[in-house]
């Protein structure tokens, strides 16, 4: 069963709840520790309900030795998200490669609404620190590999 639809405003602010949360290596738990992916599950399960399916085990070097030529954390969202073509808006979930012939190994929720101009924000959850909003750099934007949107967001 999909959900019917959810609010772009509202999964920002949602992920603005998790900021200050831990690093923490496959957990998702708000104020207790996530990692990227956490977050994003996190996001999913306050907005939407429960996940649509469980994230299996995965090591913290997991793109580095996924099949060639595959890109499991990009599949894994076009079977529950929207693929977006065009610049990222608030609320959207941005996957980043950070090597041209690996897949994507990164993720994050666009805040600001100007995000695809390198004017907005993300929030995010990277090792070594807690879940914070930055800027959404050039640099950002030159390792973004793809954008979805949550199930009926505007």
């Amino acid at each position: 069963m999909k959900p019917e639809s959810v609010n772009p405003e509202t999964i920002v602010a949602l992920a603005r709840g998790w900021i200050g949360t831990p690093y923490r290596h496959q957990a998702s738990l708000k104020g207790v520790g996530c990692d990227c992916l956490g977050l994003l599950r996190g996001v999913w399960r306050e907005a939407l309900g429960p996940e649509p399916e469980a994230a299996p085990p995965y090591s913290a070097s997991w793109a580095e030795s996924a099949a060639p030529g595959s890109d499991p954390l990009a599949e894994a969202a076009r079977r529950h998200l929207a693929p977006v073509d065009g610049p990222p808006r608030a609320g959207d979930v941005l996957l980043f490669r950070f090597r041209a012939h690996l897949p994507a190994r990164h993720c994050a929720i666009a805040a600001g609404a100007e995000a695809g101009a390198g004017a907005g924000t993300m929030i995010h959850a990277h090792d070594g620190a807690a879940v914070t909003e930055v800027a959404l750099t050039g640099w950002w934007l030159r390792h973004l590999a793809h954008v979805f949107r949550f199930p009926g967001a505007a």
